[in-house]
């Protein structure tokens, strides 16, 4: 008993020590000024490529950061846009990849959480960490990439 208290003290005496040299992570994390950047960007595309669409981002735990849903885009692409950024988050990979997948006949991701074989969803990356997913939804399957990989180029993530 006398043995478990000593270390019991000598633990609540150093704890804090400890602690203070420990060398915490950091984490990069999707800001609003990007998030906005990256959502001016898909209006413009969308706009030069005249489609209108549904922009999600979503955090690295996939939860929703951003969601805009263009004037005239239909309602079932605000459930699309979140469920393709989601799959790039979750998967570190375009959504493109899973649908490529299922069209050559392997059909072992289906029944795996956020797996959305639909293209136009990709993974937010800084160096080779990934920190979130975007999804575009409204036009063609390669024109939602396009505008989501356009908004990528348009954001500077450091």
């Amino acid at each position: 008993m006398n043995r478990l208290l000593s270390i019991a003290i000598l633990g609540a005496a150093l704890g804090p020590a400890l602690l203070q040299g420990a060398d915490l992570p950091s984490k990069k994390v999707l800001n609003l000024a990007a998030l906005k950047s990256m959502a001016a960007t898909v209006e413009a595309e969308a706009l030069k490529r005249n489609v209108h669409v549904t922009l999600a981002i979503v955090d690295d735990s996939l939860n929703l950061l951003y969601l805009e849903k263009g004037d005239e885009a239909s309602l079932n692409t605000i459930a699309f846009a979140q469920k393709k950024a989601r799959h790039a988050a979750a998967f570190h990979s375009p959504s493109r990849l899973a649908a490529e997948k299922v069209k050559s006949g392997d059909l072992s991701g289906l029944p795996l959480p956020d797996y959305f074989p639909n293209q136009g969803g990709l993974p937010i990356k800084v160096d080779t960490i990934t920190i979130g997913g975007i999804g575009v939804s409204g036009a063609a399957s390669d024109v939602d990439e396009a505008i989501a990989q356009a908004a990528l180029d348009a954001a500077v993530l450091k």
